[in-house]
């Protein structure tokens, strides 16, 4: 991250000020400005002359949306045929050819999972590529896809990393970046603007807005576990979450069954 992500990520989403404001590290007393300088590690204090107020908006759990019924394969096939690669990492399925996509996940940048949400707030009004006549939700628009390799599928879940559309797609990770992607941007394989089902701005915005509403308000919210052994009664642990997660996951993990039990759309 630079120092003009954060200037940028304090005004643009996390700080509620009337009145000119700076930011300070704390150890150097040195002033951070708008500049592409890699920011440095420690703690930063904000200065304002007035009151200082941190956005409260709630952010929006998630399930890791791996997808699984057969009603959203042409979502999958979709994401697949537009990018052919990992569009983070750049890693290129060089085994496309022979249909073979092992390692590699089409990830919904709006999860599947918050559907109600989606309907309730009329995200669909996002999504141009689909006209709501086919029998198919928009949430499942290739629009709101993104071909990740597996392993950063459930991070760009769990939000630890996020594309911000208007900083040149530019990739960051709220903490430790084991791959070496922050500061990578977006291949542009998947978001051609020549292309009807190019991924959706306004909803990588969305993705990123939920980032840093996710990682950068106090202690940050929790990471939720989904590795469960076999055998692991997991409606149980998820019962067992501090509140209010463990409720809403295990009304989204009950609605996903259910979603995905029931038969195929036509």
């Amino acid at each position: 991250m630079t120092e003009a992500n954060l200037l940028s990520i304090l005004e643009g989403v996390l700080l509620v000020v009337d009145d000119q404001w700076s930011v300070k590290h704390r150890n150097s007393a040195l002033a951070i400005g708008s500049m592409n300088a890699p920011l440095q590690p420690g703690e930063y204090e904000i200065y304002c002359q007035s009151s200082i107020r941190v956005n409260n908006e709630p952010w929006v759990a998630r399930l890791i949306s791996h997808s699984i019924s057969g009603r959203v394969d042409a979502f999958r096939d979709g994401v697949r045929a537009r990018d052919g690669k990992c569009v983070v990492s750049g890693i290129v399925n060089v085994r496309a050819p022979w249909n073979t996509w092992s390692g590699f996940e089409a990830a919904h940048v709006f999860p599947l999972d918050c559907e109600s949400v989606w309907i309730e707030f009329n995200y669909g009004r996002w999504i141009t590529d689909m006209d709501g006549t086919t029998g198919v939700s928009t949430i499942n628009s290739i629009q709101n896809g993104l071909l990740l390799r597996g392993d950063l599928h459930s991070d760009f879940d769990n939000y630890l990393f996020s594309i911000n559309p208007d900083d040149g797609y530019k990739i960051t990770y709220f903490g430790p970046d084991p791959f070496g992607l922050d500061g990578r941007t977006l291949d542009p394989v998947c978001r051609n603007p020549q292309d009807p089902h190019c991924v959706s701005d306004t909803l990588l915005r969305w993705h990123f807005r939920q980032a840093v509403l996710a990682n950068m308000r106090g202690a940050g919210e929790p990471i939720f576990e989904h590795d469960f052994p076999p055998g692991t009664d997991m409606l149980a642990e998820l019962r067992s979450e501090p509140e209010p997660y463990g409720k809403q996951r295990f009304e989204m993990e009950m609605s996903s069954r259910l979603r995905n039990g029931a038969p195929k759309s036509t």
